[in-house]
């Protein structure tokens, strides 16, 4: 029996759409390849869970490979020092692809790495308790000094061996604390003053309030680009599911298409999830077609893993945001006011930016106009209108 294709949760083995993500990305790469020099300012994908931001990155991550780079790749994560996580991640990348300079070059190069992770390595340690004295928000000037020299060191010692640069990834950028984010962007920059001698790039990912994050770190921020990912056209969702199948030899029959398409509103996860579900309650031998009984039977599985992720996020909201949460949900399931949902919690539209802003924060919202919100999960809605009834 051919295997389960379809991967919920984690990277699709075939990404469909983002044709013109992965052009930004390699637009980038071509211009380190051809010039050796930056690759250009900060590119960041920003989008809620759910929507395949960390399957883009990984998809440039295996072109950027294909073309001789080398890649370092960082989750970003409040639990640990995100520039000791870099410092690590380029030390390992390095050392797989056999590029760490040799003698005297080398030695500076492990140098700069223990540096960066003395500079910024552990809750209380030089950076923080910096960061903690100063009144203003500059960033520490000896971090940024080792980060840059060790980004240029590494990419200019890949390119010494022929390599094309070095690609960094950063993935849950918003997890980053402003300090760190602060560093990153004064660091890249300037790497831009000198160009020509840095053959790298950097591309990021984050959820909605990353460009507002990184901003606010520093006011530079905003030269990063930043490009919101969308759910999948029609087009791509049906790509999504019908070519990781046919990789299989099985195909599907078009009213089970139309089905998941119409479940799923071109969810990256939803596609996935549904696709799985189907193909298990199939059981597909070599050849079989994938019918709407197969999507029948599987869907309240489907249903059953939604609502156990609706049931975590409700169960991680504090009272005001759920107070918050409910009122948005009487309205209904599309882009909601500001002002509907202060007259549905009883409160001023000045009272609730706290519970919106934690809310955005975590990814259950986002913002999508002004004083607009919408739910970033399908169904959430509906689930906390169920919340009344049950």
């Amino acid at each position: 029996m051919p295997s389960n294709p379809y991967t919920p949760g984690q990277v699709p083995r075939i990404l469909a759409g983002r044709t013109a993500e992965m052009r930004r990305i390699e637009g980038l790469l071509a211009r380190v390849v051809t010039f050796g020099e930056l690759g250009g300012p900060l590119l960041v994908f920003h989008a809620p869970r759910g929507i395949g931001k960390t399957s883009l990155l990984r998809a440039g991550q295996r072109r950027a490979t294909e073309s001789g780079f080398v890649t370092a790749w960082v989750a970003c994560s409040r639990q640990q020092p995100v520039l000791a996580e870099i410092a690590h991640s380029i030390g390992r990348a390095l050392e797989r692809a056999d590029a760490v300079p040799a003698g005297a070059a080398g030695n500076r190069w492990r140098g700069q790495l223990e540096r960066l992770t003395v500079e910024v390595g552990l809750p209380g340690a030089k950076v923080q308790a910096e960061v903690a004295r100063r009144e203003s928000s500059t960033p520490p000037h000896a971090a940024i000094g080792v980060l840059e020299s060790l980004l240029h060191d590494a990419a200019a010692a890949v390119r010494k061996r022929g390599g094309a640069g070095l690609l960094l990834l950063l993935d849950e950028l918003h997890a980053a604390s402003a300090d760190e984010m602060a560093v990153i962007l004064n660091t890249l920059q300037n790497l831009d003053g000198e160009r020509a001698d840095n053959p790298l790039t950097t591309v990021a990912a984050g959820l909605p309030v990353t460009p507002e994050a990184l901003t606010r770190a520093a006011t530079f921020g905003e030269r990063s680009t930043f490009v919101s990912l969308e759910v999948l056209s029609d087009d791509d969702a049906r790509a999504a599911l019908v070519d990781p199948a046919a990789a299989e030899g099985i195909t599907w029959a078009p009213d089970a298409l139309d089905a998941i398409i119409e479940e799923s509103n071109g969810y990256p996860y939803l596609l996935q999830l549904l696709g799985s579900t189907t193909w298990e309650a199939a059981e597909p031998a070599d050849g079989d077609q994938l019918g709407l009984d197969a999507v029948t039977r599987g869907l309240p599985v489907a249903r059953d893993q939604l609502a156990a992720m609706h049931r975590a996020r409700w169960g991680a909201a504090s009272r005001l945001e759920k107070q918050f949460l409910a009122a948005m949900a009487a309205v209904g399931d599309g882009n909601i006011t500001r002002a509907a949902i202060a007259a549905g919690m009883g409160v001023d539209s000045r009272a609730i930016s706290v519970p919106r802003e934690r809310l955005i924060d975590k990814g259950v919202i986002e913002p999508v106009g002004h004083g607009l919100v919408r739910f970033t999960l399908p169904g959430f809605g509906a689930f906390v209108r169920g919340l009344d009834e049950a």
